[in-house]
């Protein structure tokens, strides 16, 4: 990894329609998980990780995310999407790209819960685009998942076939080199050719064409989980309090 300190880049557009009422006023990620909002808790483990700066692309209620954020210790950069209701996660990650200016960065979905030891794992991963990886079996149609092979990651897609998929990409990770202008690049003409219901993982895919790296870091290991429905956030509040 370069000796550029990383930034944090949190996608926290959506709706989270699956989550009302308690998302009437706020998006998901401003939902308490235990003694903190899930979008406080990655602010607090990223900071932890040496982040000095947060991007966060916003959408939905951003005037709730402004208010949360309201006194923290780094600088906090707010990149709308207006057609979040209308694109995919790839376009908000688009929207971030005069903030990120070249530098590495996380980036991490704002309804996800994760360990800090997962921070650590793509801290140390090469250059390139390192994504936690949760190679657990059991996948189905839904999950976001990857192709792997010697630590490499061969392919990203929902579409993949379940029982060849090496694991599941859980919305965590690094881009760091080159891999940050070459990503900006494939998402620009992803955008521009009107791609817009494309995930982020499937740019990701592209990139080994462009000279990019793709990394599997392992954290099968740790607990997380992503928030989606009540179901998930009682999962989410009891494996937090596990973790103390």
């Amino acid at each position: 990894m370069t000796s550029a300190s990383p930034v944090g880049v949190i996608l926290v557009a959506g709706v989270g329609s699956r989550l009302r009422p308690l998302t009437d006023d706020r998006p998901k990620a401003l939902v308490e998980v235990g003694q903190e909002t899930m979008l406080g808790r990655a602010v607090r483990l990223l900071l932890g990780a040496g982040v000095g700066e947060l991007i966060l692309a916003t959408g939905y209620r951003e005037d709730a995310v402004r208010a949360a954020m309201a006194g923290c210790p780094v600088p906090v950069r707010y990149c709308r999407n207006d057609a979040f209701d209308r694109t995919q996660n790839s376009v908000s990650l688009w929207l971030c790209r005069e903030a990120i200016g070249g530098r590495p960065f996380f980036k991490l979905d704002g309804d996800l819960l994760f360990r800090a030891e997962a921070l650590q794992r793509l801290s140390r991963a090469p250059e390139g685009v390192a994504a936690a990886v949760d190679f657990r079996p059991g996948l189905g149609a839904e999950e976001m998942k990857v192709r792997a092979s010697d630590g490499r990651v061969l392919d990203f897609g929902k579409h993949l076939d379940p029982a060849t998929a090496s694991g599941e990409s859980i919305g965590l990770e690094r881009v760091s080199g080159v891999a940050v202008s070459r990503l900006f690049h494939a998402l620009d003409r992803s955008v521009q050719a009107g791609e817009t219901s494309l995930y982020y993982e499937d740019i990701y895919a592209r990139l080994p064409a462009d000279g990019v790296d793709l990394w599997a870091v392992d954290v099968s290991d740790l607990g997380w989980c992503e928030v989606d429905t009540p179901e998930d956030l009682d999962t989410a509040r009891a494996r937090v309090a596990s973790w103390g």
